[in-house]
């Protein structure tokens, strides 16, 4: 088979996986339906392997196949680079750009900065997802990733830089604190109705107390009577007067200024999470890539009160 016609054939494989559908798949190609289901057929055929599980109500990838579309989209991304490479004299953020943020760090801070970015550069396909789970950068193939915490040691191929510290206080509404009381320490803490960050696996994810070290910290899990998981979802929780909850002061600033919000436990007010812009080392040199890991680096260090700022060249 001609080259030519593999590459084809995963272009469609791909289209199909995204689409969700064979009708959708040909709407978006220009093709017809009978046209899609025969290419992915012979797709199939020749690898030998079911790609999709077929139903009348919906089209899902196999095992095989999502292993075999993560490899397809390496290969497109591969050659979406090597034509940038080939106009490397062009200055231009332009082509497709995966984009990995956490769920309210991303939408509150960093996605009001790819908007602008996004507006400027008309040649750019940005893909972008918003999660707090775990993503393998390299295996999932995401140019840029913004993290807060993080593994201690980053993969190969990945280049990072701190652009932050997530600062976390205790904080409760004045009506709760009258209601209940103001706790004075960690125990007294136990007895109040704490917010708590809530696993999808029916745990809560414990909170930060000063450590041993002076720039450390332990973590600990409180007992609480709500679990919930979602930062922006915790403080709408604390903002009806349901509890104290540990939040970033990122996320609460607006609301210590007006005083909805008070800090309490000035003492175990931890120095947090580091927050890092992690990019793809292999890419680092593309306009798109490197255009955007400077204004996010530039933007959110001067917010974080980092300073020295250089770029990724």
């Amino acid at each position: 088979m001609h080259n030519e016609q593999r590459l084809k054939g995963l272009a469609v494989f791909i289209c199909v996986a995204e689409a969700g559908s064979f009708t959708a798949a040909a709407e978006r190609m220009h093709l017809t339906t009978s046209a899609i289901s025969k290419s992915v057929a012979r797709l199939e055929q020749r690898l030998q392997a079911r790609l999709f599980e077929r139903s009348t109500r919906r089209l899902a990838l196999t095992d095989a196949g999502r292993n075999y579309y993560r490899t397809c989209k390496g290969i497109m991304a591969d050659l979406d680079e090597a034509e940038m490479e080939m106009h490397s004299d062009q200055t231009e953020p332009r082509g497709r750009l995966r984009i990995d943020l956490p769920a309210s760090y991303g939408k509150l801070r960093v996605l009001p900065l790819l908007i602008d970015f996004i507006a400027e550069h008309t040649l750019l396909l940005p893909h972008i997802t918003l999660t707090d789970r775990f993503v393998d950068q390299v295996e999932d193939d995401i140019d840029i990733l913004v993290r807060i915490g993080g593994p201690d040691i980053w993969p190969n191929g990945v280049e990072r830089r701190l652009i932050g510290v997530q600062r976390q206080i205790f904080c409760a509404t004045p009506d709760y604190l009258k209601r209940h009381g103001e706790p004075r320490s960690e125990r007294e803490l136990h007895e109040h109705g704490c917010v708590l960050y809530g696993r999808t696996d029916g745990g809560v994810y414990p909170l930060h107390f000063p450590g041993a070290q002076a720039e450390g910290s332990e973590q600990r899990v409180v007992a609480g009577r709500i679990a919930i998981g979602n930062a922006e979802g915790q403080l709408a929780m604390v903002l009806a007067g349901l509890g104290i909850a540990q939040l970033p002061t990122w996320l609460v600033q607006e609301q210590l200024d007006a005083g909805t919000l008070v800090p309490i436990l000035p003492g175990l007010t931890t120095r947090g999470l580091p927050i890092h812009v992690a990019w793809l080392t292999s890419r680092q040199s593309l306009p798109k890539v490197q255009a955007l890991v400077d204004v996010i680096c530039n933007s959110l260090s001067a917010e974080g009160g980092l300073h020295g700022y250089q770029g990724i060249g």
